[in-house]
């Protein structure tokens, strides 16, 4: 009979409970997780206002003597690789691991990608599928001219400039290392697009080949089993790396830490982030 009572009382106490939810509430301390800042920047050169997404490293502080490495992230909206790539930039950064130092990362959010990381093509193909493509020589003097003395001037940066451009901004991060040799000294391009306007990219001259060039450059090229491109005639995006990575190698530069990367197991939408991290690891510590 008492073990009857006792399971009565319980039953009774656990259907009281059940009724009355707000009894266990309790107050609400939720607040808004945050990874980065989000600045603005006003640019005369492309005539518009752009989004640059920050990640600021653990223990970065504007009164400290403490200056770090900046990494410009293309395609850096927070819907596209700026949060996964903060992501591994702490990763990498965490003591335990120690294959990167701590840094900044600025992720520069996207208006038209395709008129700012190509350059002018006669191809039809590339005409006729991106109408407002070609701009991407405004867009560099926008990156040297307006973005970098921003941020040097607002954060708290050393002379280490690491650009990560994939796709397009593969292509973009090329056409800056071919042409605008001193404006980075670390280059992470994946799965670059060079078949645009037939591959001309690959032609081009450029100091950077010279055996004479002597501004340390560490260079990691990463690409996936990517297939042929939609282009007339088709090319190998597999092939176009290689040849990029062959004609940097040629002169055996030391000035040049490159670093080629082949990852059958990625295609052009999974690369991005393994290629990464690969890059982090392959280029060392700086």
């Amino acid at each position: 009979m008492k073990v009857f009572v006792i399971g009565l009382c319980l039953t009774f106490c656990s259907l009281a409970v059940a009724g009355h939810p707000d009894k266990i509430i309790t107050s609400d301390t939720s607040k808004a997780f945050v990874i980065g800042k989000i600045d603005k920047i006003h640019s005369r050169i492309l005539g518009e206002d752009r989004t640059l997404n920050i990640y600021l490293p653990e223990g970065y502080k504007q009164t400290d003597s403490v200056r770090y490495p900046v990494i410009f992230l293309l395609d850096g909206s927070a819907d596209e690789d700026f949060i996964h790539i903060a992501g591994l930039v702490q990763f990498c950064s965490f003591p335990w691991v120690n294959q990167l130092p701590k840094s900044i990362v600025v992720g520069i959010a996207n208006v038209d990608r395709r008129r700012d990381f190509t350059f002018p093509s006669s191809a039809p193909g590339d005409k006729s599928a991106n109408p407002t493509a070609g701009h991407s020589k405004a867009f560099i003097k926008f990156l040297e001219s307006e973005l970098v003395p921003y941020v040097e001037t607002r954060y708290k940066v050393n002379n280490s400039r690491t650009l990560i451009g994939e796709s397009l901004g593969g292509l973009l991060a090329t056409e800056i290392l071919l042409k605008n040799t001193n404006l980075f000294n670390r280059y992470i391009i994946v799965s670059p697009s060079l078949w645009w306007n037939n591959g001309s990219i690959l032609t081009l001259e450029s100091a950077v080949y010279a055996p004479s060039f002597s501004h340390p450059t560490d260079i990691y090229i990463g690409v996936g089993k990517e297939g042929v491109t939609p282009t007339t005639p088709p090319r190998v995006m597999e092939v176009d790396a290689n040849l990029l990575a062959d004609k940097l190698g040629a002169s055996h530069n030391k000035a040049i830490n490159l670093r080629f990367d082949y990852l059958p197991e990625e295609n052009h939408g999974t690369i991005m982030h393994q290629a990464v991290l690969n890059a982090f690891r392959m280029l060392g510590k700086k």
